[in-house]
């Protein structure tokens, strides 16, 4: 994406920017959003349908979807800075979100993800991952999340750099040739035949916008396949991966299977969490270890792991002391 300025009689600056491969097929209005970051969507909107926005000497309407070559002319827009949500990088949780940094490299970054931080902001948060890592790379064009995973879990959360990134993997998980691997302590015997659960599943949404997702046949097809990875008294330790990405999938086809996680606080067990208070384990349990693609740029395949954090990591050391143990 190439960019030109040129000055008219105003102080204002008109912008030319030519379409490159990296954002060719996508919608103007889209492609305006995220190019006049901060500036309100009635805004962007606005200036589309006044037709202060010219491709190729020509107005379009808000679904055209650009082309390599087109060039865009931008009118000024006076909000665009003072709009911008200004998150400074001296604040503690982006200072934090560096240290989290597991993978960078021109097209992709990966991060271990905290439990407790949203990926994005919204439904009352000001703050989430994208956000913070906008504020740390200022410099950084653009930045999306390349999936997305539960406030509460934490592990490998992958983010583009590149539109053609973006593409690149989110083609993988519609053919569902990326692999993710979940680490999750369940209560009870989790059974060694149970290797795959196919249920569908059906989202609801509260009138308070909480979602809850139930086992239900006119859901969508839903499969994730398990595997034990350690025993105790009354949990077990098992991996599991999901096949298709359904909002809370992993969460409630355990609880399908009658063996919930540790910790969830709207699938799972109070008296199962009280057995492990003890251990220090205080959010849930479900940490996202591991994920396998096809690098967008060298093709080469890539396998990261997020290591557990330390409260996770507690916990299955006191569940391995004596006094955890079978009598």
């Amino acid at each position: 994406m190439d960019h030109q300025t040129s000055t008219g009689n105003t102080q204002s600056l008109i912008s030319f920017v030519t379409i490159s491969e990296e954002n060719a097929t996508q919608r103007i209005d889209n492609f305006l959003i995220t190019y006049l970051k901060g500036v309100p969507k009635s805004l962007v909107y606005r200036i589309l349908r006044k037709g202060e926005v010219r491709i190729n000497k020509k107005r379009v309407k808000p679904e055209y979807k650009l082309q390599i070559g087109d060039i865009v002319r931008i009118p000024p827009v006076r909000t665009a800075e003072k709009k911008a949500v200004n998150i400074s990088p001296k604040l503690r949780k982006v200072v934090q979100l560096e240290s989290t940094i597991i993978y960078e490299d021109d097209l992709i970054i990966a991060i271990n993800k905290p439990s407790g931080i949203a990926v994005h902001g919204g439904s009352g948060l000001s703050f989430g991952v994208i956000e913070g890592l906008r504020a740390l790379r200022p410099e950084a064009k653009f930045l999306e999340l390349v999936h997305r995973i539960d406030r509460e879990t934490s592990g490998i959360l992958l983010i583009a750099k590149k539109r053609s990134a973006l593409k690149s993997l989110h083609e993988q998980l519609r053919l569902k040739t990326m692999r993710k691997e979940y680490l999750a302590l369940v209560k009870g015997d989790f059974p060694s035949s149970c290797k795959v659960v196919a249920a569908p599943l059906l989202k609801n949404v509260l009138a308070s916008g909480e979602r809850i997702v139930k086992v239900n046949q006119e859901g969508k097809p839903s499969e994730t396949r398990f595997k034990v990875e350690e025993r105790f008294g009354f949990a077990t330790l098992i991996k599991a991966s999901p096949i298709t990405g359904r909002t809370h999938q992993i969460r409630v086809h355990t609880q399908y299977t009658t063996h919930p996680i540790a910790f969830d606080d709207r699938y799972g067990e109070k008296e199962f969490d009280n057995q492990l208070t003890a251990t220090g384990l205080n959010r849930l349990f479900l940490h996202a270890a591991n994920v396998k693609f096809i690098h967008p740029k060298t093709e080469q395949e890539m396998l990261l792991h997020a290591p557990l954090d330390d409260v996770l990591q507690t916990c299955l050391t006191q569940l391995r002391s004596d006094k955890y143990q079978h009598p």
